[in-house]
């Protein structure tokens, strides 16, 4: 499989999740909908992807040879199918290749800062998104939604790091 096909929906293996926005602990998405359900959270990158910014959150479209900043996230036993739905909902994901998806949840792989590559849930953005965001989006530099330009975020006020619960 290379790092961008679409699994079958129907892995019985739960995944960690990878989060390069407001997912990201210390983010309000972070706190909404993770906190108290994380078994682990550790810094990672995915490699091949660059950051788009959104109206208020980023966007992660599949380009070599960039990279996004985010965190890997474990769910807490007996909380994944919860939290997958939930963070299906908040994404907007309906399902493999749905028109109406705004972000598409794939497996890819992401790499812990030893270079241990885990495959992890992403959340990228769909293609007729991507698309645009290719044509007119700003990107945003280094990949990591915490060092965008002009933009305030709950982390640089220094608020929840580490594992949630």
């Amino acid at each position: 499989m290379t790092p961008v096909e679409r699994p079958q929906e129907t892995t019985t293996v739960p995944l960690p999740f990878f989060v390069y926005g407001t997912l990201r602990p210390g983010e309000v998405n972070h706190d909404l909908f993770l906190r108290g359900r994380t078994a682990s959270e550790e810094p990672a990158t995915l490699p091949d992807t660059v950051l788009y910014d959104g109206p208020g959150y980023p966007y992660a479209v599949h380009r070599p040879g960039t990279t996004v900043v985010g965190e890997l996230i474990t769910a807490a036993p007996g909380d994944y199918g919860a939290l997958l739905a939930a963070l299906d909902q908040l994404e907007e994901y309906e399902g493999p290749g749905r028109p109406g998806n705004v972000y598409d949840r794939i497996a890819r792989d992401a790499l812990r800062p030893d270079g241990t590559a885990v495959r992890a849930w992403v959340y990228l953005a769909s293609p007729l998104i991507a698309r645009d965001l290719r044509e007119r989006g700003t990107e945003i530099p280094g990949g990591d939604w915490f060092n965008r330009s002009g933009k305030p975020s709950r982390h640089s006020l220094g608020s929840g790091w580490g594992v949630s619960g």
